[in-house]
Formats: C-alpha cells, structure tokens, sequence
C-alpha cells in the first residue's frame, strides 16, 4: 500500500539555475553526491555513466517533499524537443499546493521563471503553469477552501 509520494527527479544540464527555481519555492539542498559504477550502474540500467545527484527538500514536512535534481556528467543527457508539449505521451507535470499563489508568481518571476499560462479557476482551486529548468511544466496550486 501506498503511504505518500516520496520524490520527483529531474535530468537538468544546468544545476544553478535549477537549484534557484526551487530554492525560490523554498526549497533547500539537503544532499550531494557523485554517482557512477555499481550499484548503480545496474539500478539506472547504464553501464557507464557519472552524475551529480543533488537532493532538495522542503524544511519542516511531513511528510518529506522532495526534488532530486540528476546532472549526467558521462554520457550527455539527451534533449527531449518535446518538453514543453502538454501533449506528448508520458511525464506531464508535477504540481505544488501553496499558500499564496500570486506571491509564489511573483517570488519565481523575480528569479526568472515566468508563468505558461494566465491563473485559472477550476475546481475550488487557482492554478497555473510555469516553465521549469530544461522547459519541465511545473504547476502551483491554491486550494480556496483551505482544508484543516
């Protein structure tokens, strides 16, 4: 049985930029490392293969919200000309709650990140898209019936 969600990673080629998108959501670096060789090498299902592997999470959650961001040093990450097409098969997007939608807007456009779409009203809830590092959607969501 499920008990939460436990993290999402993202293949980014530039890790600054990335960090600061998430760093201007409030997120923090709790970990870093290198990885290559075994285990490793078998458990992503290549061979060879160096990365950085940066773990950022939210302070104070519980449960634990996380962001791994992945930076392949060997072989090159492949870009997806796809990314930011809603429409594609597979990945979407991936969507924060907040508390403050407009001040999550306007924190991310101050760090360079600018909205995909006006704010929508839909379901007891304000959303709306960013671009994220490598073109990613990234949705923030404002419950209007705040839950207990």
């Amino acid at each position: 049985m499920v008990r939460n969600f436990d993290h999402v990673t993202l293949v980014v080629q530039d890790v600054t930029r990335a960090k600061a998108f998430f760093e201007a959501l409030g997120f923090q670096e709790v970990g870093r490392m290198a990885i290559s060789g075994e285990p490793y090498a078998s458990y992503m299902g290549l061979p060879a293969f160096e990365a950085d592997h940066i773990s950022l999470a939210l302070s104070g959650r519980d449960p634990n919200i996380e962001v791994q961001l992945l930076h392949f040093r060997v072989p090159e990450a492949l870009p997806d000309p796809w990314v930011r097409t809603l429409v594609r098969l597979g990945f979407n997007h991936v969507c924060f709650e907040v508390d403050d939608i407009e001040k999550e807007v306007a924190r991310l456009k101050e760090a360079g990140f600018f909205p995909k779409n006006a704010l929508l009203r839909y379901q007891e809830r304000k959303l709306i898209f960013i671009e994220g590092p490598e073109g990613v959607t990234i949705e923030l969501s404002e419950r209007l019936n705040k839950r207990c």
